[in-house]
């Protein structure tokens, strides 16, 4: 692999938003698109958050499709079903957006417990993203099945020296962290302004 599994999605960062500051729709679905594969990495022990994931981009991606210059804007999509009093219901783009950017940011608080933290496991590193994170957010069937996941996740060390390849991995797992992070701050908070920050799931 051509430098570490945050290279391509680092990259393609740098076209996230517009020359106004705007989210742009495409490029952030293509970033977490890139992510898919680092997901993987960990096997079936994020099935589940893989699977959420995907579904959860290809329900925006075709909104965005059915008409792109209308949903160019990240949040036009958001706006459009809050006129439309749909943006509550569980198969909105509104909902697919929210919990995308919960699993995003579990991996993020993940990335940042393996940087700050060396001596942990992988499964120490995991449960503590995840009460940081979606915990709160889960019903107990979803936290329940999350605490099996989690029995499965890799050795710390082989995942890193997976998704490490040829380049600085430390390095870019700090920026990724650095730049991705900020954009999943500004999802909570347009949702929060339009009310729809804190719907919860089973």
């Amino acid at each position: 692999m051509e430098g570490t599994a945050f290279t391509r999605p680092l990259e393609e960062l740098k076209h996230v938003k517009s020359k106004e500051g705007e989210i742009l729709t495409k490029p952030f679905i293509d970033v977490c698109k890139m992510i898919l594969p680092l997901i993987d990495k960990f096997g079936a022990a994020m099935a589940a958050v893989k699977s959420d994931v995907g579904g959860n981009l290809s329900r925006m991606e075709q909104k965005y499709r059915s008409s792109p210059s209308e949903f160019n804007l990240l949040y036009s999509m958001v706006c459009a079903e809050v006129a439309s009093k749909t943006a509550k219901s569980s198969y909105s783009c509104t909902n697919a957006l929210l919990w995308l950017t919960r699993a995003m940011d579990f991996l993020v608080e993940l990335f940042h417990d393996l940087l700050d933290h060396p001596d942990w496991s992988m499964s120490q590193a995991c449960n503590h993203a995840y009460g940081k994170t979606l915990k709160k957010w889960h019903g107990w069937l979803a936290t329940s099945s999350f605490s099996v996941a989690m029995k499965l996740v890799p050795d710390r060390k082989k995942f890193l020296e997976v998704v490490g390849g040829s380049g600085d991995l430390t390095a870019d797992m700090r920026s990724f962290c650095e730049k991705y992070g900020p954009l999943l701050q500004e999802n909570h908070k347009f949702l929060a302004s339009v009310g729809l920050d804190n719907m919860k799931g089973t």
